[in-house]
């Protein structure tokens, strides 16, 4: 996800999930890489996002904790999450805090 072409309220929501720890690895959905896109527009967010896997035990838990961090944004009245495969995720898509912070090398 390109930060630098979102607007104020997408940087927002973007922000707000940046408070979304995924339970297993203990790092943020955004620097996992595992949100792909962010929309807003007339008060509306999509927002696109990966698991790690497709059997990812905690994808509900995850969305619920989407939903209401996406929501907390003031200019936000409506959500709604896209989960797609493609493309997969892998992990290149980390940022460089999450690799450290995982002690991922490379």
């Amino acid at each position: 996800m390109d930060e630098k072409k979102l607007s104020a309220e997408e940087l927002q929501v973007v922000a707000a999930l940046e408070k979304v720890i995924d339970p297993e690895l203990g790092v943020d959905l955004v620097n996992l890489g595992l949100i792909y896109d962010v929309t807003v527009t007339d008060k509306h967010c999509d927002v696109t996002m990966t698991l790690t896997t497709m059997g990812c035990p905690i994808g509900n838990v995850l969305a619920s904790q989407i939903s209401q961090a996406v929501m907390s944004v003031p200019v936000v009245e409506t959500c709604d999450l896209s989960l797609v495969w493609e493309p997969a995720w892998n992990i290149d898509m980390m940022s460089r805090y999450a690799k450290v912070a995982l002690g991922v090398h490379g």
